[in-house]
């Protein structure tokens, strides 16, 4: 009878994912203190045992091919499983904390990032948070950059997110439904209304998000992006929005979710129009999510939980 090959063994998912996380075999090596031929050989005896081409080589380094996106969501499920079993079983301390986050732009994001990062028990951990285009959060979903990514949708974008999400192999998980406000700093006129109309915003700046090369009306941060504005200022990033508001007596539409702690300087206020935002994280269908992943959405819950909007998820 012939010899049955062994399986896949811990180690090579965790060399792999190190070798993902930084698109190279020799950097991945070097950070593990594995000889770099030693790394090498690991990675394509793992491709002879799945069967499958999982990473794809150059003189540039490595980038994972569809199958090794797909596979590296597995791998991360097997090695936290593991050292979970550790942690309980065997007394191990927490192990290295991982997490990627690609978000728009929110401060409930950032609020809720700030809340997981004091509650982890790991004594090492390696989190990201980017704020960034619409486009790129499902780019760095889809090739798994990022574990999850926080977006909106209304009626307006939904058929066109929904279907660049399908094909990606992606899906949008609700989380809240929340009414627009407008932020603006504390210091405009507007800042003591208890409601604000499209009228009382037409001669004020209108601060909306940069989307880059694909600044489709789409994939827009803001709702009534359709809408003409006199006067318009891109930005690429929250804190010279938030200048912006404070300098020019900008607005911007958003949820009403603002951080007083993050954010002190500007307030949010209802806005009249017959519009809701529903915010939902994204994740590849195929790959369920991480308990570090799980344990921050709980954090994005809880912060938004004190705002009145409603709970979808």
């Amino acid at each position: 009878m012939a010899k049955r090959a062994s399986g896949i063994t811990l180690q090579q998912l965790q060399y792999f994912i190190e070798v993902a996380a930084e698109g190279s075999i020799s950097a991945a090596a070097d950070l593990l203190y594995v000889a770099q031929p030693t790394m090498s050989a690991a990675m394509r005896d793992l491709e002879t045992r799945v069967g499958r081409d999982l990473l794809t080589r150059s003189a540039r380094g490595v980038t994972l091919t569809v199958d090794g996106v797909e596979f590296l969501g597995y791998a991360r499920q097997v090695v936290e499983q593991a050292e979970l079993l550790e942690q309980r079983y065997l007394g191990r301390p927490p192990s290295r904390r991982l997490l990627g986050v690609s978000a728009q732009h929110y401060s409930f994001v950032v609020d809720a990032f700030v809340r997981m990062v004091k509650a982890t028990d790991a004594a090492e951990y390696e989190f990201s948070l980017r704020e960034t285009r619409t486009w790129d959060i499902i780019e760095d979903v889809r090739t798994l950059r990022s574990e999850l990514g926080i977006l909106f949708r209304n009626d307006f974008n939904r058929n066109v997110l929904d279907k660049l999400l399908r094909d990606s192999g992606l899906a949008f998980h609700p989380l809240f439904r929340a009414e627009p406000h407008i932020f603006v700093s504390r210091r405009n006129p507007l800042a003591g209304r208890e409601r604000a109309t499209l009228d009382d915003l037409a001669d004020l700046p209108r601060l909306t998000f940069d989307q880059g090369a694909n600044n489709s009306f789409y994939f827009a941060e803001e709702i009534l992006s359709t809408l003409s504005s006199r006067q318009e200022i891109r930005v690429s990033d929250r804190a010279t929005i938030f200048n912006l508001m404070i300098g020019l007596d900008g607005y911007t539409i958003s949820t009403g979710i603002i951080s007083d702690d993050l954010d002190p300087e500007i307030v949010a206020v209802p806005l009249d129009v017959d519009e809701r935002i529903e915010i939902g994280w994204i994740g590849r269908t195929s790959i369920p999510l991480t308990e570090q992943a799980q344990r921050y959405l709980a954090e994005v819950r809880d912060v938004v939980a004190g705002f009145g909007v409603e709970l979808l998820d």
